[in-house]
């Protein structure tokens, strides 16, 4: 499986009931996007939902970002995965990620594991004895260096999430050529600098209290400083581009000139502001 060069990202959480996911997938698929990812989401099962959105679809790729391993053990995701694409024309992409202590533990009551032995144990057991499992389109939410490398080992590459093109430049190096190396960023079309900074710290927020992600950030750069008190401005604003069309599309070039494969865009808007959503949307759809 080939990806484009651009995606959307949106959880489903956010969409509603079934005619609003069916209007949003319709969106993204008319505006030109390659594949919209979701996450592992409180409501709608990953694989459930994907299903919903595949048939609503008939050219839109659909990747989950990410369904936790601790959701589903290694054999239903790969009979998942495998039955997705073949009633829906080979166009679903299982994204994997460990997930975080609150949610394995709190959530699920499972036990949350090392990471790397944990995502080793689960893409072995996806992939071993498998026919074909070397094309497989998996891909694997992946931050540091180790999961990285895991991921060009084992997968067809990572899905890296809240990084700057310094960490493209470095998870890139790290895949080798061949891999994928699909990025999130968030952006807004807000142009009031307090107003699109008060989106981009209430969005990353729920990131902040999460030990990976503030472990990476202290890793590429950023300091104890810039990740106090809700984030530094220069924090926020390498977080979520904002402003101008124009200005938001040089940020997005930026992670293709350090080496990724695919950029994914997460819209950032106030609640329920579907038309901002969709407006962003459209006006990057041309990145």
């Amino acid at each position: 499986m080939q990806l484009g060069r651009l995606g959307a990202w949106y959880s489903t959480d956010k969409l509603g009931g079934p005619a609003q996911i069916r209007e949003f997938v319709g969106t993204v698929e008319r505006l030109g996007y390659d594949t919209l990812w979701y996450p592992e989401s409180r409501g709608y099962e990953s694989f459930a939902v994907a299903g919903f959105m595949l048939s609503c679809t008939s050219k839109l790729k659909i990747g989950s970002s990410i369904a936790s391993i601790y959701a589903r053990d290694a054999f239903t995701s790969r009979r998942g995965m495998i039955t997705l694409n073949d009633l829906y024309g080979d166009r679903f992409i299982l994204g994997l990620g460990v997930s975080h202590p609150p949610m394995v533990e709190g959530i699920r009551g499972h036990t949350y594991e090392k990471p790397i032995p944990a995502m080793r144990r689960y893409l072995k057991g996806i992939c071993e004895g498998e026919p074909g499992a070397d094309k497989f389109p998996l891909a694997v939410a992946a931050l540091g260096p180790l999961m990285l490398k895991l991921s060009g080992e084992m997968t067809q590459g990572a899905l890296p999430y809240n990084t700057t093109p310094k960490h493209t430049a470095e998870a890139a190096k790290i895949l080798g050529p061949g891999k994928w190396c699909a990025i999130e960023q968030k952006v807004t079309l807000e142009t009031d600098p307090m107003k699109a900074r008060v989106l981009g710290r209430k969005e990353l927020s729920r990131y902040m209290t999460l030990d990976n992600y503030r472990n990476n950030w202290l890793r590429i750069g950023f300091t104890d400083a810039d990740l106090s008190n809700g984030g530094s401005d220069a924090f926020i604003d390498a977080m979520m581009l904002w402003g101008s069309a124009n200005k938001v599309k040089e940020g997005l070039r930026a992670h293709f000139a350090a080496g990724a494969t695919h950029v994914t865009i997460q819209p950032v808007h106030d609640d329920g502001d579907i038309a901002a959503r969709d407006h962003i949307l459209a006006m990057l759809a041309d990145t």
